[in-house]
């Protein structure tokens, strides 16, 4: 795991979607430095699992409800974290979900909750966090945990590949609102990882949709990397010193090896 410089003093940050899979690999990793580490989620179980793997990596840490598609969610989990903590100084936007299928058979519902939580929650979390910041003129950093789908658009995930391109623009914009006040804003941008991610798709739903990818040039081998090779990535970004901006990281699986 990249290390934090040992003069780098302890920081106070966010993950959102730290429930399972990404989230809670990111948490872990921010824990194992040393910093507070609030989790939110709207699992509160898995969320209590994923706060004591915090504190057994060597943070502090905080779990509370949090559903990013709403806003009032949202406030009262800054609320809670702000009262245990304090100030938020880092802001990890993982939560996410895919629903795949042709665009003509999702069902509107599905569609308006995929870019609620997708592009509009990550929005409301960065919205929320940002405003302590500036008012007391402090150095921050929020990620956004996005897509190789938006380099590489792909079919029957139409939905996920919109929320996850909007949210690189919103945060190359975001980074010029916020040029000259020493908060980043920072793309981790993952290929195929292990997680839950598909765990909701109906059976047979992965064995149907590669091949199809496969005729588009996507999908070329089958490699997938562990979620700690993201979580390393989100280390680097947050741990790079002061005056230096990694304003895009792509983290791809190796092909498998040929015996």
């Amino acid at each position: 795991m990249t290390e934090t410089p040992a003069s780098t003093p302890a920081r106070t940050a966010v993950v959102t979607g730290a429930s399972s899979g990404l989230g809670v690999a990111i948490a872990r990793a921010l824990g194992a430095l040393g910093w507070r580490v609030a989790v939110g989620a709207r699992r509160e179980t898995r969320l209590a699992d994923t706060a004591r793997d915090v504190e057994a990596a060597g943070g502090e840490a905080f779990a509370h409800r949090l559903d990013v598609a709403d806003p009032a969610s949202v406030d009262l989990f800054f609320d809670a974290v702000e009262k245990r903590f304090g100030r938020v100084d880092v802001v990890v936007n993982n939560a996410g979900l895919s629903q795949p299928g042709r665009v003509q058979d999702l069902d509107p519902k599905d569609i308006a909750y995929e870019i609620s939580v997708n592009l509009l929650g990550a929005i409301q979390v960065t919205r929320r966090a940002l405003s302590p910041l500036l008012k007391q003129g402090a150095r921050g950093d929020v990620v956004f945990i996005t897509s190789d789908a938006t380099r590489q658009p792909r079919p029957r995930q139409s939905v996920y590949t919109a929320t996850k391109a909007g949210l690189e623009g919103f945060s190359r914009a975001l980074s010029m609102e916020l040029e000259g006040t020493g908060i980043r804003s920072t793309i981790v941008r993952p290929g195929p990882t292990l997680s839950e991610y598909a765990a909701s798709w109906k059976p047979g739903t992965i064995a149907e949709i590669m091949p199809y990818w496969k005729h588009f040039g996507l999908q070329r081998h089958n490699g997938v990397m562990p979620a700690d090779a993201v979580a390393r990535a989100v280390v680097l970004a947050l741990t790079t010193p002061p005056g230096v901006h990694l304003d895009t990281i792509e983290v791809q699986p190796e092909a498998p090896v040929n015996d």
